[in-house]
């Protein structure tokens, strides 16, 4: 059976036109070179709405001045053709004029779990991210948003700004997609991950199999943050490239504990870089917790 390809929206009016009476809008934001997590995503749209909108839009906002923007992989063709295999319906490229037209001078600042990992890591990152979503949101104004739960804190944040701001969207959080190729079998999928060869996507499971390593010392009882946290290290340890950024244990507000409770929310949060290239995961503290 053919498939259909989306049509490709860069004007916001065109696009809430064809939008007009196509019922329950899930809504999947990107920065496109899609991978089987996006397509996931869109995936879920599908089942639960009656028209998928994917948005591919490089935001210069979320970058800082040493990172990787002007090389970010960009491939719209081969996202179209992704994005007609799970099922979008329309695809939204908008340029940067229309998202920081002359004299864009708004942005969106959510404090309190932008304030910590990513966001001290990373200054202004969360800034962008939450004034480009709410701009697509106002743009597309979906019933549903769709978002990864890979970038965990990026969920928690934009949970936090569509709550305070009272944005009529219903957040869905998709669990992490991770590889089930050969050597790499574990490894969150990122579109940062072409960066890696296969040798180097081999190497780089070693973020998930200390976050499974946690998770095993909790299940075996061991309750501080500082011990469940050297069962990590040992693992990475192991493994010259990595430059750890963080690892941690947090609570549902992204808070670390020195002792942890039995809370199903607890998640452990790894940011690394290997082979020069900056790698997120993340897990839930339980093995038997939310994905």
């Amino acid at each position: 059976m053919a498939v259909t390809e989306p049509r490709v929206f860069t004007d916001p009016a065109q696009l809430r036109e064809a939008l007009k009476d196509r019922g329950v809008v899930g809504f999947v934001p990107t920065m496109g070179y899609l991978h089987d997590g996006h397509a996931t995503l869109m995936r879920w749209a599908r089942q639960s709405c009656d028209t998928v909108v994917l948005s591919i839009y490089v935001n210069p906002l979320q970058f800082g001045p040493n990172e990787d923007y002007a090389s970010y992989p960009r491939d719209l063709e081969r996202d179209v053709k992704v994005a007609a295999s799970a099922g979008v319906d329309y695809v939204f490229a908008p340029t940067d004029g229309i998202m920081y037209p002359p004299g864009f001078s708004t942005r969106v600042s959510v404090q309190g779990v932008a304030d910590t990992l990513d966001g001290l890591s990373r200054p202004g990152h969360f800034t962008g991210v939450a004034t480009v979503v709410l701009k697509l949101l106002n743009l597309v104004r979906p019933d549903k948003v769709f978002l990864g739960e890979k970038d965990w804190q990026q969920v928690a944040v934009l949970r936090r700004m569509i709550t305070d701001l009272n944005v009529t969207v219903e957040v869905v959080g998709v669990p992490t997609v991770r590889s089930e190729d050969g050597a790499s079998r574990g490894l969150a999928l990122s579109s940062r991950n072409s960066y890696l060869n296969d040798e180097q996507k081999a190497r780089a499971t070693v973020l998930s199999r200390a976050l499974r390593a946690v998770q095993d010392a909790y299940a075996g009882g061991e309750r501080s943050t500082a011990a469940l946290r050297q069962a990590g290290l040992t693992v990475l340890n192991a493994e010259p490239q990595v430059n750890l950024d963080y690892l941690t244990i947090v609570d549902s507000n992204l808070q670390e504990h020195a002792t942890v409770t039995d809370d199903p929310f607890n998640r452990i949060l790894i940011a690394a870089r290997l082979f020069g290239v900056r790698l997120i995961d993340n897990m839930p503290l339980s093995a038997v917790g939310p994905a």
